[in-house]
């Protein structure tokens, strides 16, 4: 509770910025991060930014005083913590007085990953009742990642990723997608998106390179004030934002794409002069905008956790930025701080963090934060300081008013308006690297075959963050007014006179004037993504594909789908046209719309998208001399020939992935590759992180296996190294389990029959086993085999090959 004098202060203010400097969190006498020199801001040498008047006025204050005034510090605490809807049930609130909801990458409305737009509105609708009916009547923030459009969404209108987005170079364009992925989620009842993010990638190697909208700061800062426009709309002095509109966020603060390797949530090894002039330009743009609030980075810079650093969070953000929203951490982020547990963390609090994202950590925390409060290890001030801002933002949605600002209208969802302008976003994405002999525009009457395995590959073509997290599973049915890349050429080629087929695996029955190759990455989303370097390597279909293809002289042209420019040099010298297409999301035929010529022999638009990254020359990360510089992109309108590129990778890319990591939380890492057979079916669950675990059922007598450049392993086979499976058995059957590890078999069917069911469980299988049986350790090309008999289950979430040290009998070797 405030003194009278503070309210005396607050009623004469006549504006936010007056409340928020009296309110500022007073040095607590609870533990504070103390951070290095090396990591500590000196906010004087950042940018000024403020966030505008119009987020909050001198009554809107009032209201928000009169408002905590009534709360008790239960409810005060509760307004603290966000939980994520997997682990949390509205009636859960009539107990615990949450501030805020959140729907994770793998979490579906009432566990219907796939729930229409209907069913999300009936969800949030019920949270919003029942902290209305409860506690102090503040209803929650209901947050979800739609970041690329409401892309966990069956039927929404997917837009490009933002690196795509980046190579389209239009301010404009991304305030209108702002409007419509607003209008999207606002659709559904939701408030609140975690998007645009800032990162400004160094290292292509990060997993989540394609999140980030370019190399160039000034770029992501007018495309994150435009985002954040589009999204929230202009804010106005006393109104609310409307019922298409949404709070956005702004993330992740700070230097997320500068960490060492590129590693996700790795650290930002760098000065503060570079921290600044690289990774900080699209927040003060953001905030000046009036982005409601910013999410923390899980990242580090010199050691210090961000989630943890006053200095950033507080000094730089809040205070030197004028921040007047609430800052929101990311998944857990806040148990990675130093003395820390994701249930227990004082010291984020006190650094700056005014809400948890605790998706299934709520209970604890809640508990242990309200007895922080109590102690004055968490000081009043910070608490009321955070509490303020959370309902600072939710006034500005229009939330707290006697008749709250309605969001529920479904209908807004896949629109006819919001497809047209992802479909020019995708147009405008492309960037034409090479067009040798004018092979492009597809010409009218022309025979064409479209092939490769993104073709006819939804998942492929819309990336990760789509339908779940790593959006491996999306298919062309999540998105019926949606087209893939082959059937929108193929549509077009037709509507021109020529002819088409789509056939992934590059049969026609007539030789085919011009082939478009559609190749690229599987689907990643965040940690999954990351890579030991850039080359992009192809697949033996693939080397045969296009050999075959070339030997009956038809023309390649391919179309590269991928989050990031990747080392793929051969692919490029091999084609007479190369497509950057990036991941342009559901509208395929924004494609087709510049590749094919109509009837009249032009296409509908040229190529005008222009690289947001170099594209390298090599397999290096970053890149040590580029291919094609930043803002390289040809036209029909300027057309150019290319030199042959260098093929040499400049590096061993045997040696760059690890040789004895196969299977890392749930993914397979390059080179490495995972195969299954038809009899067997994948998805992702959650172990002990979110989806850090593939669970594989056995629906038939079958196999899966980890294959890829082969690799020598004698020095791990001479060190006493054992292979490790890291996973649990869900059911286990009768009869032979097999384990291959190259050449040699193992029947491990007894020692998974003996584990406990349900949990977790590290079986080991010593080297020399395999030797025995076998093995060829000098060429090592498939380090993993399980075939299993129909209605095994298992989940496994690390397979790798590890020192042990002690004896472990082997298994029977099964006889071929």
């Amino acid at each position: 509770m405030r003194s009278s004098a503070l309210m005396a202060a607050v009623l004469l203010s006549g504006s936010w910025a007056a409340i928020s400097r009296a309110e500022q969190p007073q040095a607590p006498a609870a533990p504070t991060m103390q951070t290095a020199p090396e990591a500590t801001a000196h906010p004087s040498a950042w940018p000024a930014a403020r966030s505008p008047s119009a987020f909050s006025t001198s009554r809107d204050e009032a209201r928000i005083s009169a408002i905590m005034a009534k709360m008790t510090l239960e409810q005060k605490v509760g307004q603290l913590i966000q939980a994520d809807i997997s682990a949390i049930t509205p009636e859960d609130l009539a107990k615990y007085p949450l501030g805020s909801i959140l729907a994770g990458g793998n979490s579906g409305p009432y566990g219907d990953e796939r729930a229409d737009g209907a069913k999300w509105a009936k969800l949030v609708a019920a949270f919003h009742a029942a902290s209305r009916n409860s506690g102090a009547g503040i209803p929650v923030l209901f947050g979800v990642d739609a970041v690329h459009g409401h892309s966990n969404l069956p039927g929404s209108t997917i837009f490009p990723h933002n690196i795509g987005l980046g190579a389209a170079r239009d301010p404009a364009l991304i305030q209108r997608i702002g409007a419509a992925t607003a209008a999207e989620i606002a659709g559904t009842g939701i408030d609140w998106t975690f998007a645009p993010t800032l990162a400004v990638p160094q290292d292509l190697r990060w997993g989540r390179s394609y999140e980030g909208y370019a190399a160039d700061p000034a770029l992501v800062s007018a495309y994150g004030k435009a985002m954040v426009r589009g999204l929230q709309g202009t804010l106005v002095a006393g109104k609310p934002l409307g019922a298409q509109n949404v709070a956005a966020t702004a993330k992740h603060f700070l230097a997320d794409g500068g960490t060492a390797e590129g590693k996700d949530q790795g650290d930002a090894r760098i000065s503060e002069r570079e921290l600044i002039a690289t990774h900080a330009m699209g927040y003060p743009a953001a905030i000046d905008a009036g982005a409601l609030t910013v999410m923390a980075s899980f990242s580090t810079w010199n050691g210090a956790k961000h989630h943890g650093n006053k200095s950033l969070l507080t000094g730089v953000l809040k205070e030197r930025m004028g921040f007047a929203g609430l800052v929101v951490g990311d998944w857990n982020g806040h148990g990675q701080i130093p003395g820390c547990t994701v249930t227990d963390c004082p010291a984020a609090i006190n650094a700056g963090l005014d809400l948890f994202m605790a998706p299934e950590s709520w209970k604890p925390l809640f508990a242990n934060t309200l007895r922080e409060a109590r102690e004055g290890v968490i000081p009043a001030a910070r608490i009321d300081d955070a509490v303020r801002r959370i309902l600072r933002v939710k006034l500005k949605l229009g939330m707290l008013d006697a008749k709250p600002v309605e969001r529920g209208n479904p209908a807004m969802v896949g629109a006819p308006a919001h497809l047209a302008i992802a479909r020019e976003a995708v147009a405008k994405s492309l960037v034409l690297l090479k067009n040798e002999g004018g092979v492009l525009p597809l010409r009218p009457g022309a025979k064409v075959l479209i092939t490769g395995h993104g073709a006819d590959n939804m998942a492929m073509q819309a990336g990760g963050w789509t339908i779940t997290w790593q959006g491996t599973d999306t298919t062309s049915a999540d998105f019926p007014k949606g087209q893939t890349i082959g059937q929108a050429i193929a549509s077009q080629v037709i509507a021109a006179g020529g002819q088409a087929t789509l056939s992934t695996e590059g049969t026609s029955a007539n030789k085919p004037d011009v082939a478009v190759v559609v190749l690229g990455e599987r689907p990643y989303a965040e940690f999954q993504g990351d890579l030991p370097d850039i080359a992009f390597r192809t697949t033996r279909e693939d080397d045969a594909l296009i050999a075959r293809l070339k030997a009956q002289g038809t023309r390649i042209v391919t179309v590269f789908l991928s989050g990031r420019p990747m080392f793929a040099s051969k692919l490029i010298n091999q084609s007479d046209a190369f497509v950057a297409a990036w991941l342009p999301g559901s509208q395929g035929i924004g494609v087709a719309d510049v590749l094919v010529a109509q009837a009249n022999g032009k296409p509908l638009r040229d190529f005008t998208g222009k690289l947001p990254f170099a594209w390298p020359d090599d397999a290096h990360s970053p890149v040590l001399k580029p291919a094609f510089p930043t803002g390289y992109g040809l036209s029909y309108a300027k057309p150019a020939s290319v030199a042959r590129l260098n093929e040499d990778p400049r590096m061993e890319l045997a040696e760059s992935a690890s040789a004895e990591n196969y299977f890392v939380r749930g993914n397979v890492p390059a080179p490495w590759h995972l195969g299954i057979d038809g009899a067997i079916t994948s998805r992702a669950v959650d172990l002990s992180a979110q989806e850090d675990a593939r669970q594989f059922t056995w629906n038939a007598d079958g196999s899966l296996s980890i294959e890829g450049t082969p690799v020598d392993l004698m020095r791990q086979l001479n060190g006493g190294f054992a292979l490790l499976l890291d996973w649990r058995i869900d059911r286990a059957v009768a009869g032979p389990i097999k384990v291959s590890f190259g050449e040699a078999t193992l029947d491990i069917g007894d020692l998974v029959r003996a584990a406990p069911s349900g949990s977790p469980v590290q079986t080991r299988i010593p080297l020399t086993c395999f030797k025995d049986a076998g093995a060829n350790f000098t060429a090592v090309g498939a380090p993993l085999r399980i075939a299993a008999p129909v209605g095994f289950t298992a989940t496994l979430r690390n397979v790798n090959i590890e020192g042990v040290g002690v004896t472990i009998a082997c298994p029977p070797v099964q006889k071929k």
